[in-house]
């Protein structure tokens, strides 16, 4: 395959395993952007998007050049439309630095965006192909107890409940894996990659 790489979006609820998945295509060749770390970075990194986020919250917004999440969470929490607004500042700024990653990446034959709002954001639409990873909502809620140890099972259970359905996300998606620990998701990962890679 010549020309320039293939550009697939992978996405899924919180707990679906979506950097399992991605770490399985790595082995296979891809090169993955995690949207959301990116935006962690750029929130606390990129002064232009660190002006907007204090224009939206002020100064409070940061605590020795940190991020204040939880402040932010709870001004967001209380104000849909303060949500919007951030999201409308750093979707932008995702949006670049991952064209910017893309240029630096032009040699791979595939290259992945791990993101979990792909379909939310409408980003899904610039890919050339989007594969959702599913699991049960109870191994959900485990793994994401057991791996965030400040989160309980009701917080789990309501980001889940505030989340876009795998059933609403599933039309829009190209391929779709199944994390549930009965189904080997190296084999299922194999198997898109072969298809991505011969069509």
């Amino acid at each position: 395959m010549q020309g320039k790489p293939l550009f697939i979006g992978i996405t899924g609820g919180i707990g679906s395993g979506k950097t399992t998945v991605c770490k399985v295509f790595e082995i296979l060749g891809a090169r993955t952007y995690y949207a959301d770390d990116r935006a962690k970075w750029l929130m606390e990194n990129d002064s232009t998007l660190i002006e907007k986020i204090k224009s939206l919250f002020g100064d409070k917004a940061y605590e020795q050049g940190k991020l204040d999440r939880k402040f932010i969470a709870g001004q967001v929490f209380q104000n849909g439309d303060l949500l919007e607004q951030l999201n409308g500042v750093v979707h932008p700024a995702v949006g670049d630095d991952v064209h910017q990653w893309m240029i630096q990446n032009q040699d791979a034959k595939v290259l992945l965006k791990e993101a979990a709002l792909l379909f939310e954001t409408g980003s899904y639409k610039s890919l050339d192909k989007n594969i959702l990873v599913t699991a049960p909502k109870d191994v959900r809620v485990s793994r994401v107890v057991a791996r965030d140890k400040h989160r309980t099972e009701e917080d789990v259970k309501a980001i889940i409940a505030k989340q876009m359905s795998d059933d609403e996300k599933a039309p829009l998606s190209d391929f779709i894996i199944v994390n549930d620990e009965s189904q080997s998701v190296i084999k299922q990962v194999i198997d898109i990659h072969d298809q991505l890679i011969i069509a």
